[in-house]
């Protein structure tokens, strides 16, 4: 009552619309049909007035009368005039064939919600004949924080109106939304739990017009039992093609998700597949030699892992957000380096606690690789979220509380490894797909000379995580390269080892000798004709090689 007294303040001469919309909103508020006792109680109105009103409101339609049970629904025109309003939405119809055709392909409930305010309005929903597909109506609204779908299209949009649409929010609230929305973006879609629906699970890409058409995201709902983990992966990287259509057809810039092609079908002799793990975004392999285990993380999913070379068996821990790398220190202890900086490690229960985070300032930030230097001092490098702005920095940490930025520019921060000698230090950006050679001083940890050791056609594969041998030879994971190339200390190609997947994203040495190369790779928004291809993406491999690696640093702590 009080928000309609306030309407016909604000609007004079509007007092009867107002009134009568106040019926309009009770009974769609009260989801069924009402009798005139309830709606002259919630309305206060009149007996005359109300009649009046309602007697109106029924010969246009919007209200109907049911004379024999003597109650009051909404009216047929009211879903005339939604179906209007929805089609005038330019991304509903730039989506519309996308999201018929998913419903189709998947078999699932697919629609597309758009962002209004500080809701999201499902503006098209298309459900197919399975009885099994969740059911969602055209027009339903949640708040834009408390949806999958609100989450998907707030995570591709800039920080500063992120930061002002949570604002008000408790901090420890808007830090656990930071998180989830820095996932999402990572990977590019969102998934989760649906907060309304027990038992189903929501599963959203975010898709965007150019100015003035607005935020949408294309959703699949469905029940959870019906959507084993690794298929709600593949169905957001479907998702993401759509998206990537939808943006193209209406000239927003698309998401590039398309791996190079297979070079050869032949895959390296002795290659091995010792997880086949289903890694979003593999990452960050490390020995180590005290547990004789290797650890490696999925950026995305977020999670750490542990392989156990002599049991062959491996170990996975969910982490709460992004994760890019885990370090030995000197003390038994671990490292991790995530989301939020340094962060100390227990492998056991995978609990975190902060140390240090030198880009707290900067939530559109995260950080990727990492590995120790012969002096124990952490080096990473940090990338925006979505890898398309050159807002990344390349840090030396001379205490795990005391970090300093020494180059920057960076679009994707990545592989880095020092020469045997210690003289040279090698640092990657994959976005510009070049490995930059340094000038090293242990002593200080400082860097001069910066100098493009290898540049890379993005046709060629883009250089990933990468690992330095005790001859020198630097070992590359080339994403999109469908292999590991080994490179010598004067930049010549010395061998390739084809991989069965086209996105290998890291690699270390490792094993009692260090003769064990380990490889990590991606599935990350790799669409399901690629999958059909190259099922293990995602998967952990090793091989055996002739040359050692270097012995692991540990953090001196």
């Amino acid at each position: 009552m009080d928000r309609f007294n306030k309407i016909a303040e604000r609007f004079p001469g509007a007092g009867t619309l107002v009134k009568g919309l106040q019926i309009v909103e009770f009974l769609d508020g009260i989801g069924r049909p009402a009798t005139s006792t309830e709606l002259l109680a919630a309305t206060s109105l009149p007996k005359a007035t109300f009649y009046r009103l309602v007697g109106a409101l029924v010969e246009f339609g919007y209200v109907r009368h049911d004379a024999r049970l003597k109650t009051y629904a909404l009216g047929h025109r009211l879903i005339e005039l939604a179906s209007k309003s929805m089609a005038s939405f330019d991304l509903r119809s730039a989506a519309e064939s996308e999201v018929l055709r998913l419903s189709k392909e998947l078999n699932e409930t697919v629609s597309l919600a758009v962002m209004e305010g500080d809701r999201t309005i499902y503006v098209d929903v298309r459900r197919p004949s399975n009885p099994l597909a969740i059911g969602v109506e055209i027009g339903r609204e949640l708040p834009v924080l408390a949806s999958a779908s609100g989450h998907a299209i707030l995570s591709a949009m800039p920080p500063h109106r992120v930061n002002a649409i949570i604002s008000g929010l408790p901090a420890d609230e808007q830090s656990s939304l930071l998180a989830d929305f820095a996932i999402s973006r990572s990977r590019g879609y969102s998934l989760a739990n649906s907060r309304s629906l027990e038992g189903v699970v929501v599963i959203a890409v975010p898709v965007n017009g150019p100015p003035g058409m607005g935020h949408g995201a294309i959703v699949v709902t469905a029940l959870a039992h019906r959507l084993p983990y690794e298929r709600r992966h593949v169905i957001g990287r479907d998702l993401m093609e759509a998206a990537r259509r939808v943006m193209g057809n209406i000239g927003s810039a698309p998401v590039s998700i398309t791996a190079n092609p297979r070079r050869t079908p032949h895959v390296e002799e002795g290659l091995e597949c010792l997880s086949a793990a289903g890694a979003i975004v593999g990452e960050g392999p490390v020995w180590d030699a005290r547990q004789r285990l290797l650890h490696w993380v999925d950026v995305a999913a977020p999670a750490f892992h542990t392989y156990d070379p002599k049991s062959g068996e491996g170990r996975m821990i969910q982490a709460p957000y992004l994760v890019s790398a885990v370090l030995p220190a000197n003390d038994n202890s671990m490292l991790a380096v995530t989301q939020n900086g340094l962060e100390h490690y227990d492998p056991e229960t995978g609990k975190l606690q902060a140390v240090f985070d030198p880009e707290a300032h900067m939530p559109a930030n995260r950080f990727n690789d990492a590995k120790t230097d012969p002096a124990g001092r952490v080096w990473t490098g940090s990338m925006s979220l979505d890898a398309s702005m050159p807002s990344g920095s390349l840090y030396r940490f001379d205490s795990v509380k005391d970090a300093k930025a020494v180059d920057g520019g960076f679009q994707v921060s990545n592989g880095l490894d020092w020469s045997p000698d210690g003289r040279t230090f090698y640092f990657t950006d994959t976005a510009l797909g070049i490995v930059f050679a340094y000038d090293y001083d242990n002593e200080s940890g400082t860097l001069s000379m910066r100098r493009a050791f290898l540049t890379f056609d993005a046709a060629e594969g883009k250089p990933d995580g990468l690992c330095v041998d005790s001859e020198g030879n630097l070992w590359i994971a080339l994403w999109d390269g469908w292999r590991v190339a080994c490179y010598g200390p004067d930049g010549t190609l010395k061998r390739e080892i084809d991989m069965p997947v086209p996105r290998p994203t890291s690699c270390c040495f490792g094993g009692d000798d260090m003769k064990r190369l380990f490889i990590t790779s991606a599935s990350i928004r790799l669409p399901a004709s690629v999958l059909e291809e190259a099922p293990l993406s995602g998967a952990l491999f090793a091989i055996d090689v002739d040359v050692a690696g270097q012995k692991v640093n540990e953090v001196v702590l």
